[in-house]
């Protein structure tokens, strides 16, 4: 049932996550606003992650991840009617609330490990992040069919995606309503002895300031995420500002996505055979050679589609062995705290990213961002060199 919701999650996030940098140039009349979508989106996943996680903790996955999607089905209704009425503030708010889709999506791929043994844990984890692949390829490549599907519903012009964003939304609230039974998270407390409504865990805050390890993995995925959001968020803009279609720009994002989820199960694996550390250097490599494809060689076509892959594979392995030392650096009772504390810091560094990008585009051109946005994967590498130095000194 995870993989169901997560495919239909997937189509959500998809169909309107290029659309949105699109709309928020056009309505605000500026492309230096586009970066406005991605920070939005990741703004709404930020704040909804902490209550999903409060949810999941007292009333269980089923009841929290049904939540997010159907606020996200509500950020849809709203994205057509701010095209409708030509309202950019109206955009921004309905963005927000579709970013809670991308909550949902990431607070399922934790569901994933609450019954998982030590042993599977990154490789169950990187599947259900691997079905968001179906989804969220198919959903940039909905354009088309969309504008098709909106004119003949009477809808504003690049809004149909929208709707299927909606019906999406709605298919995976009910996957999740009706399919997740046992509820994961309710039976992992249960069999520790662990009550969901006795006395509340740590908050995640408490958390990363006394557990190395799990500041440590917070960091790398907060990190490895904005890095992700700058660039792609940016891509949309770039490309049609060299002249590239619609159809062009969703195949290029379609691209993207599937590096980010399609070969996340091999970073799984890798992850529980090679261990954590190498998996999250890998990922930091792939996320550099992007960086440098873009700062020289930015406007080919061909670069920016091979630095967009490179961009999604990058944080795929960054993101699955970091998710899996997020899930082994408390007991099950602090893990839902940990787990919401983390998608907040990891959506508020993305939407910072986002909103820097647009910024840092106008200024140096996507070039620019490119080499600008190496900063962050130097911090992530520097830091894992020196906890691997600290581990071996320590033996």
């Amino acid at each position: 049932m995870l993989v169901a919701g997560q495919i239909l999650g997937g189509i959500g996030m998809g169909a309107t996550l290029s659309l949105g940098a699109l709309l928020a140039a056009q309505l605000s009349g500026s492309p230096a606003w586009s970066g406005m979508a991605a920070t939005m989106s990741t703004l709404g996943a930020a704040l909804v992650a902490v209550p999903l996680a409060r949810l999941a903790q007292n009333r269980g996955r089923r009841l929290s991840l049904a939540t997010g999607a159907l606020v996200a089905g509500t950020g849809a209704v709203l994205a057509i009617t701010a095209v409708a009425v030509d309202t950019f503030p109206l955009l921004l708010l309905a963005l927000m609330l579709l970013g809670a889709g991308s909550a949902t999506n990431l607070q399922a791929r934790f569901a994933a490990t609450d019954l998982a043994s030590t042993r599977f844990r990154a490789r169950d984890l990187s599947i259900v992040v691997w079905s968001t692949t179906i989804g969220a390829v198919l959903g940039p490549n909905l354009f088309g069919p969309g504008e098709a599907v909106g004119r003949a519903l009477g809808l504003p012009p690049m809004t149909g995606a929208f709707a299927f964003s909606l019906l999406a939304t709605v298919g995976a609230a009910t996957v999740y309503t009706v399919g997740l039974r046992p509820d994961p998270l309710l039976t992992a407390l249960a069999s520790r002895g662990v009550s969901a409504s006795g006395p509340r865990a740590r908050g995640g805050l408490a958390i990363v300031r006394t557990n190395r390890s799990a500041r440590y993995a917070v960091a790398v995925i907060a990190l490895s995420h904005a890095t992700m959001v700058a660039l792609m968020s940016m891509a949309p803009v770039h490309l049609r500002e060299h002249g590239a279609t619609l159809t062009v720009v969703g195949l290029t994002i379609s691209l993207h996505v599937a590096g980010m989820y399609a070969l996340s199960p091999v970073f799984g694996w890798l992850a529980d055979r090679l261990g954590r550390t190498p998996v999250i250097l890998t990922g930091q490599a792939l996320l550099l050679a992007a960086l440098a494809l873009f700062w020289l060689a930015g406007d080919s076509s061909t670069a920016m589609t091979v630095g967009l892959i490179l961009l999604g594979l990058g944080w795929s392995a960054s993101v699955v062995a970091g998710s899996a030392l997020i899930a082994e650096a408390v007991g099950v009772g602090d893990r839902a705290a940990l787990q919401g504390f983390s998608d907040l810091s990891m959506n508020a560094a993305g939407a910072v990213g986002g909103a820097s990008a647009g910024l840092v585009l106008s200024a140096v051109g996507y070039s620019g961002l490119g080499l600008a946005t190496m900063i962050l994967a130097g911090i992530i590498v520097a830091w894992t060199v020196a906890r691997a130095g600290r581990a071996r000194s320590s033996d």
